[in-house]
């Protein structure tokens, strides 16, 4: 198990953090889709996730359609399933974080990105210490919801605009948190 004390390098610290897009109301999706068109946020999560290993579940990455690439695709999934040659499948939570940190190691990158959905942020919320969320300033329905942060386990510690353009929807802020108090993972 991965415990926020690990190293990816000596000297250097392994961090879990999430990555998710969410409206105002919380909604991080609707059918199985992102509820906008955010072409800015998606270079943004390209900038924050390259190079490292993502995790993710077998409905994200049906959503996605094909391991991201530049990074090291890490499909959490009790059923399994095909997910080609480039993926590496998880059976569970602490067979997907060992495989970041193996994978973190090797890259010599600090950081193991949680990228979604609602059920692998809920599984993995309790080892992450960081979170960049791009809150978009919108309020669709939608059937998949995060969980704001709460200011008893979480602090802002930056909010910054995102840069959109005519192709973005909405308008958005990325907002950094960190876990106030680390406890041992088991």
């Amino acid at each position: 198990m991965v415990d926020r004390a690990d190293t990816a390098d000596e000297g250097k610290r392994l961090m879990v953090s999430l990555v998710v897009a969410a409206a105002e109301n919380d909604v991080i999706g609707a059918a199985g889709r992102l509820p906008w068109r955010m072409p800015s946020d998606l270079k943004l999560f390209r900038r924050l996730t390259i190079g490292k290993p993502v995790i993710m579940g077998r409905k994200t990455f049906a959503a996605i359609g094909k391991p991201l690439e530049g990074r090291v695709n890490i499909v959490l999934s009790r059923s399994g399933g095909d997910f080609g040659g480039d993926v590496v499948h998880a059976p569970d939570v602490a067979t997907a974080l060992e495989a970041g940190k193996t994978h973190a190691q090797a890259l010599g990158v600090d950081e193991i990105m949680i990228i979604g959905g609602s059920e692998i942020y809920t599984a993995l919320l309790p080892y992450a210490e960081q979170i960049y969320l791009t809150r978009i300033q919108a309020r669709p329905d939608g059937d998949t919801m995060f969980p704001t942060p709460t200011p008893e386990d979480w602090v802002q510690v930056s909010e910054t605009p995102v840069e959109t353009t005519e192709r973005d929807e909405h308008g958005a802020v990325l907002i950094v948190y960190r876990r106030r108090q680390l406890h041992p993972v088991q």
